[in-house]
């Protein structure tokens, strides 16, 4: 016994008891071992040809050398994700949890307190969590009830 609470003997389990839970061990499936085991003879491929030899496959999208779906559609049209403009979100709650010294927030403020990374500029405020002290929130745009919330509790939120 090294330290510690005296073990029980009849209570512990020892490692050459343990057991896996029924199910949890399947014995390998073993093919071509004849007629009677039902994955005899091709053992499960089919016949012959590509598909039946080791290594053979098939690669996505291909139809047997008829002209595949993929090249028959027209691959055209624009896709704005390369100009989109990010907004960042930051919640009322995280405002009411800034430093006490602090009356103005914008983006500045934020970033310098670690709730916006770098590169962030636009800001909306959302409504989750509660606000009880007047703040000044300078921001890209505000939810109805981040507005509200800010608005009760004495402050002012200014669209930039």
């Amino acid at each position: 016994m090294r330290g510690g609470a005296p073990i029980h003997e009849e209570t512990s389990m020892k490692l050459h008891e343990l057991k896996n839970v029924p199910g949890a061990v399947h014995r390998k499936k073993r093919v071509g071992c004849g007629e009677g085991s039902g994955h005899g003879k091709t053992s499960g491929r089919g016949g012959k040809g590509q598909t039946a030899r080791s290594g053979g496959s098939i690669r996505p999208g291909f139809e047997g050398g008829q002209m595949p779906l993929y090249r028959k559609l027209p691959h055209r049209g624009f896709n704005n994700y390369e100009f989109r403009t990010g907004i960042a979100v930051v919640n009322v709650g995280d405002l009411a949890a800034l430093d006490a010294k602090i009356t103005e927030v914008d983006a500045g403020v934020l970033s310098a307190q670690g709730l916006l990374r770098s590169g962030e500029k636009s800001v909306k405020i959302l409504g989750d969590g509660e606000i009880t002290r007047p703040l000044k929130v300078t921001a890209a745009k505000f939810t109805g009830s981040a507005k509200a919330k800010i608005e009760q509790a004495g402050g002012q939120a200014i669209v930039a």
